[in-house]
C-alpha cells in the first residue's frame, strides 16, 4: 500500500481541543519519516471545498506541540453537508493530487469522512479530538485530559469562595451527551453532588441530599452539572428551584464554558495525540480505510467509523461507586 499512498491531507474539524496541534505535528512528521507528502487543509471541510491547502513539512510544525487550539483552524461547513458540497471538495482533492485524508475531530467530523468515502471512494482515517471523551472505540480522546485538569483547577478556586461565604455553587461543565468531564472532575475536586445526562438523579433526590448535607454540618457545597443534564431547563432554572425549595443556602452559578477547550495540552494529551497521529499514517499505509485510530488498554487500535460514532460508551461503574462513597 505504501506505493499507492504518496500524498496525505490532514484537517481539523468541529470544536477545537487541546492536543490537536500535537496530532497534526505527528501526522506531518510521520509523513516526512516515511517519505510521503503532507498537505494541510485550513478551516476544516469548508477549506477542503475551497482548496485552502498548504504543503507541510517537518519544519512547518516546529513549536506547535505545546499550543492549544489548532493552527489549521476549524470551521462549520453547511455546504459540506450536501452532496454538491462534497463533490466540490472531491474536485479539490483530485486537483491537489491527494491520495488519502486524515481528519481530526469528533462524531460530526467522522460522519463527513464517511460520506466522502462512500460517495467518492476516497480513503479516510479519523483521529478522535474532542474534550467530551464521547467517542466509542477509544479509552480517551485528545483534549479530554487537559479539559479535566482545567475544570478541577477552576473548581478548586471556586471552592475557596464557597467556603469563605458559606455558599452553594452550581458549576456547569461541558458534556452535552456525555458526563465524563462532570463525573471525573467532580470526583477529583471533591464535589458534593454530580449531575450527568446518563443518570436522571431527579431534583427531589438532589434536594434531599443537600438538606442532609447541611444538617450534617456542611455550610458550603459544590455541585458539578454537565450541560446536557436536564433537572432544569438550564442551570439557572435549577439554581432558582433549589433556592425556592431549600432555604438557608446562598446559591451561585458558574458556567465554565469554552475555557475548558483552551490552554496548553497536558503531557498525557500530547503523548496520546502523537501516538494517534503516527497510528493514522501507518494505518493508511497498511491499506486501512474509513476507520478511526484510538487507544484501548494502552494499545493503538483501529475501529470502524460507524462503531466510533454509534457505539455505546458507558460511564465507568467503578467511578460511580467511588462517587457514592466519597460524597457521604
Amino acid at each position: 500500500m505504501l506505493e499507492k499512498i504518496k500524498k496525505i491531507g490532514v484537517l481539523t474539524s468541529g470544536g477545537d481541543s487541546p492536543g490537536m496541534n500535537a496530532a497534526i505535528r505527528a501526522v506531518v512528521r510521520s509523513c516526512s519519516f516515511y517519505k510521503l507528502e503532507c498537505i494541510g487543509v485550513y478551516r476544516g471541510y469548508q477549506g477542503l471545498i475551497e482548496g485552502d491547502f498548504e504543503e507541510l513539512t517537518a519544519r512547518s510544525v516546529r513549536n506547535v506541540i505545546n499550543r492549544g487550539g489548532t493552527f489549521l483552524k476549524s470551521a462549520r461547513s453547511d455546504e459540506f453537508r450536501t452532496k454538491e458540497g462534497r463533490a466540490k471538495a472531491y474536485e479539490q482533492i483530485k486537483k491537489a493530487g491527494l491520495d488519502a485524508l486524515v481528519v481530526i475531530g469528533g462524531d460530526g467530523t467522522f460522519m463527513g469522512a464517511i460520506h466522502l468515502q462512500n460517495e467518492h471512494n476516497f480513503p479516510t482515517i479519523g483521529i478522535p479530538g474532542t474534550i467530551d471523551n464521547d467517542i466509542a472505540g477509544t479509552d480517551y480522546t485528545i483534549g479530554y485530559d487537559t479539559a479535566l485538569n482545567t475544570v478541577v483547577e477552576a473548581i478548586d478556586k471556586i471552592r475557596d469562595t464557597a467556603s469563605s461565604h458559606d455558599r452553594l455553587f452550581l458549576v456547569e461543565v461541558m458534556g452535552r451527551d456525555a458526563g465524563d468531564i462532570a463525573l471525573n472532575s467532580g470526583i477529583g475536586a471533591g464535589a458534593e453532588e454530580i449531575l450527568i445526562p446518563e443518570e436522571n438523579k431527579g431534583i427531589e433526590q438532589l434536594l434531599f441530599s443537600l438538606d442532609k448535607s447541611r444538617k450534617s454540618g456542611k455550610t458550603s457545597s459544590i455541585i458539578v452539572v454537565a450541560e446536557g443534564e436536564k433537572s432544569g431547563k438550564n442551570i439557572f432554572e435549577l439554581a432558582e428551584y433549589i433556592g425556592d425549595n431549600l432555604k438557608g443556602y446562598d446559591i451561585r452559578v458558574s458556567v465554565l464554558g469554552h475555557i475548558q477547550r483552551g490552554g496548553a495540552p497536558s503531557c498525557f494529551d500530547r503523548v496520546l495525540a502523537s501516538r494517534l497521529g503516527v497510528g493514522a499514517v501507518e494505518a493508511l499505509m497498511r491499506g486501512e480505510n474509513k476507520v478511526m485510530v484510538g487507544v484501548t488498554n494502552k494499545v493503538v487500535t483501529s475501529v470502524d467509523f460507524e462503531v466510533a460514532i454509534k457505539g455505546q460508551k458507558p460511564l465507568d461503574e467503578e467511578l460511580r461507586r467511588v462517587l457514592n462513597i466519597t460524597t457521604v
